[in-house]
């Protein structure tokens, strides 16, 4: 090398242009980021939904379970009416004879559920004499003799034990 001439070093640097990279990386995991922000969100709404859709069929289950209970210890004792035998007295109600009075289970099933809900309601009626020609012309006294066909109607309304739900059943009975 000759001590006159300057040493050249040569350098390289690399620059980087704007119009090549632009941050594309950082936008597509933000949208990533969003997206699954978007679908967490809709899974726990669907999950509160599901919650909610349970509750209440748990709710209305329970009711009707309440109602159909009732039932059966209604005709139990409607059964131990007929029998003579007084067999489950706990169910003992008031039965109606009267033929024209218009009973309609649904109508009164909707009357109850705008009364005090938590109290569960009974109606029984017996209908066999309404229906096998067994009752006097007035059709609102009772049978003059025993009847040959004793058919009972036993109508339900009962809450479950939250009171949130309501259920009724209508039954057709004979012993």
């Amino acid at each position: 090398m000759h001590p006159s001439l300057p040493i050249r070093r040569e350098r390289r640097t690399t620059t980087s242009r704007p119009g090549k990279q632009g941050g594309a990386a950082l936008y597509v995991a933000l949208m990533i980021l969003i997206l699954l922000a978007l679908l967490g969100i809709a899974g726990m709404q669907v999950a509160g939904l599901q919650e909610r859709m349970a509750a209440n069929y748990l709710g209305v289950n329970q009711a009707f379970q309440a109602a159909e209970a009732d039932v059966r210890l209604r005709e139990c004792f409607i059964e131990g009416v007929v029998n003579r035998d007084g067999a489950c007295a706990a169910g003992a109600t008031a039965i109606q004879q009267i033929c024209d009075d218009g009973f309609d289970a649904t109508n009164w099933a909707a009357e109850m559920s705008t009364d005090v809900p938590q109290v569960n309601r009974v109606n029984v009626r017996a209908i066999g004499p309404c229906i096998s020609g067994n009752s006097e012309l007035s059709m609102g006294t009772g049978p003059v003799n025993e009847d040959p066909n004793p058919v009972y109607q036993v109508t339900v309304y009962a809450t479950n034990a939250a009171a949130t739900a309501n259920a009724a059943v209508d039954t057709i009975f004979r012993p």
